[in-house]
């Protein structure tokens, strides 16, 4: 079923091996409204003098900033709206840094039918290196009759 802002798809909608993606540039104005929201300022996100004498030698995103993006995934493209977030796992493999563009990208690798449950690999990319990868379960509405 296709709505006018989202793609929404139902359990009996899925194939393993099915794939979406989203692109985000990251901005300062991202880490500095993700500190607001989330409470977490610290100085590695917030302070270039502070995160220079860090092992990246500059300010950094926050890891979860980076993850929200797959949570955007699975909330808007793949499954999309109607399906419940039940868990994720996140490595977080390298920093990303105001500027950089990541790249989101979720997979359904398991269905599990008697349950309406899917289970995707996730990851983040910037310049086709990854910075975060992790998977998720999510559990997924039956499809809408049709008239």
């Amino acid at each position: 079923m296709t709505s006018t802002l989202y793609q929404v798809h139902a359990f009996e909608d899925l194939a393993i091996g099915q794939r979406e993606s989203l692109m985000r540039t990251v901005m300062e104005r991202d880490i500095s409204l993700f500190a607001d929201l989330s409470g977490d300022a610290n100085p590695i996100h917030l302070c270039d003098r502070y995160a220079a004498g860090t092992k990246f030698g500059q300010r950094i995103a926050h890891g979860m900033l980076t993850a929200s993006l797959v949570s955007a995934l699975l909330g808007t493209r793949l499954p999309g709206p109607g399906a419940v977030y039940l868990s994720q796992t996140l490595n977080f493999l390298a920093p990303v840094k105001i500027g950089d563009v990541v790249t989101a990208r979720v997979e359904v690798v398991e269905l599990v039918a008697e349950r309406r449950r899917a289970r995707l690999f996730c990851e983040c990319l910037v310049d086709g290196k990854a910075v975060l990868e992790g998977e998720a379960w999510v559990a997924l509405p039956r499809a809408e009759a049709k008239a």
